[in-house]
């Protein structure tokens, strides 16, 4: 099914809202590089990455799509169960069992070339996580540790960036996959832990790498805000007396797969549900300040849709496509310098599948192509971007955002997502067309940017039949399906609503936005200085 030309997008009911003044300048904001990353779970990276011989081609050629190279976390539940066997002639040996999960193995070996993996994406900067779970009161995830730094710190070299050790131990006690620490687990305990270990690796690592020595850490990795440890509680404990944490990592998940009342519109495409969740952090952050006013930058170290990977129907479609342009963006415009989107093998919330399993076909998932279209509103440019959250009439349904460079002074680019529902399959479950397709709403977004001399905007669009598509997404035109180039971007024939202009007119611009689907305008007058090839998320 291909997308409506341009006379039938616009040509449906037009619903006006409001006029938003955006101001000429900001106060600055800015981003880290690479703010669009990826954690892929400790025994899927293999998959993903392929070894020496066999390195996975489709996965680099995603990353290389985008504007500024990823940067990798390697961990998630499964770093936590790993131990080594040195004698194992493969990368990864994991068991797995149903009444714990069956997403991944819980039960896991990994031999030395688990770590052959780590040189097949060559530009990437990495973050490889270690077994604090069974590592800290287990004598053989004890000599893990212990066997595996030199191994990871003399694979990684130059691309390590920071190591990270445990994964939500805020779970630990209370884990549904098993507990792995008692009833009586809390923060003092598990700083003491953290001590312990982390001395160790950065001892090994001086060891064995000593030129990657004052490499630290992204930590505390929480679940959220809610569980049974608390970061300023585990702050206020010296967690960072050592000052070894370089970066404040959180993680969140929208809701979960099985929660009761999980919709993709009520969950997913809602704008509300996505603030209300990424503000949480925010106010957990702001208490981390208060006793430490020199606490590291804060970044989502793992997010996604729905925790335990996700549910098929809404966390593989089109509208989380769009929930991750939100959630992205939003993240940006309240402080976060960098968001990982979890990936995993099989997952339904991934943005891509690496490789064909009994379970999964390989291919590119709708949720890549929102990573696309946030890298594109992001830029490449030199000049790091901050992200200001626009205020709409109806906020529940759609969002805006303003993008700036140099220093907050520059108004480069406004990404603006339509979240309202339109479904074009039978029960939303992107398979079976329906027979009587219902008419495909609009919304006309007016922008006064005040102060400006702004002349035209160059329009891009995130696109598919509708919020409950599967397949037939597109940015700006461009396909990064498998089986068209194996991932690289492939110039569709039949996508007419690209190469679109519009005028600003007395310092306002209107675009239109179809339901369900986003559009980026990026004004013209600064393309000369933020130029990159069309290839590279098709701007």
């Amino acid at each position: 099914m291909k997308p409506p030309t341009l006379l039938s997008l616009f040509t449906t009911p037009l619903l006006a809202t409001a006029q938003t003044i955006l101001n000429k300048t900001v106060p600055p904001n800015d981003i880290l590089e690479s703010f669009v990353s990826y954690s892929i779970e400790f025994s899927s990276f293999p998959d993903y990455a392929g070894n020496k011989s066999h390195p996975n081609t489709f996965s680099l050629n995603l990353l290389a799509n985008l504007p500024q190279t990823p940067y990798i976390r390697v961990g998630g539940n499964t770093q936590d169960y790993a131990l080594f066997n040195a004698s194992l002639p493969f990368a990864l040996n994991g068991t797995f069992n149903l009444s714990r999960s069956s997403d991944y193995p819980t039960t896991i070996f990994i031999g030395p070339s688990f770590f052959e993996s780590y040189t097949t994406w060559p530009s990437v900067k990495f973050t490889h996580g270690f077994n604090l779970g069974l590592g800290a009161n287990n004598s053989a995830g004890w000599q893990t540790l212990l066997d595996t730094v030199p191994l990871a710190c003399k694979a990684l070299g130059n691309n390590l960036h920071l190591w990270t050790y445990g994964n939500e131990p805020d779970l630990f006690s209370t884990s549904a996959q098993g507990p792995v620490r008692p009833a009586s687990w809390n923060e003092s305990t598990y700083v003491w832990q953290w001590h312990n270990g982390t001395s160790t690796i950065l001892s090994l690592v001086a060891q064995h790498c000593p030129e990657l020595s004052g490499i630290g850490f992204m930590a505390p990795s929480h679940a959220g805000v809610g569980n049974r440890l608390k970061a300023p509680a585990v702050w206020a404990a010296g967690f960072n007396r050592n000052k070894t944490v370089q970066f404040f990592s959180t993680h969140n998940y929208i809701s979960g797969a099985t929660s009761p009342g999980v919709t993709l519109q009520g969950t997913l495409m809602n704008h509300t549900v996505t603030r209300r969740s990424v503000d949480a952090h925010v106010v957990e952050y702001n208490s981390i300040l208060r006793q430490d006013p020199s606490a590291p930058p804060m970044v989502f170290g793992e997010a996604n849709s729905l925790y335990n990977q996700g549910r098929p129907g809404l966390s593989n479609t089109f509208g989380a496509a769009l929930w991750g342009v939100d959630f992205h963006l939003y993240a940006a415009s309240v402080g976060f310098k960098r968001v990982y989107m979890h990936q995993g093998s099989n997952y339904r919330y991934a943005a891509w599948q690496p490789l064909t399993t009994r379970l999964t076909t390989i291919g590119t998932k709708p949720p890549y192509y929102g990573s696309i279209a946030v890298a594109a509103a992001l830029g490449s440019s030199s000049s790091p971007a901050t992200v200001v959250h626009i205020p709409l009439s109806t906020e529940k349904r759609e969002a805006a955002y303003g993008v700036y460079t140099n220093s907050g002074s520059v108004l480069v680019r406004i990404m603006v997502v339509n979240m309202r529902s339109y479904n074009t399959t039978l029960d939303g479950a992107g398979l079976v067309p329906l027979p009587d397709l219902p008419t495909r709403g609009s919304v006309n977004y007016t922008f006064s940017l005040t102060g400006s001399n702004y002349r035209t905007a160059k329009i891009q669009r995130l696109w598919a039949n509708g919020s409950d598509a599967i397949t037939g997404v597109t940015w700006d035109g461009w396909s990064y399906n498998y089986e068209l180039d194996q991932g690289r971007p492939a110039r569709l024939k039949n996508v007419t609503n690209v190469d679109e202009r519009v005028e600003v007119v007395n310092g306002s611009v209107t675009v239109a936005v179809a339901d369900s689907s986003a559009a980026l305008l990026t004004f013209e007058w600064l393309l000369g200085k933020e130029k990159t090839q069309c290839r590279k998320a098709g701007q």
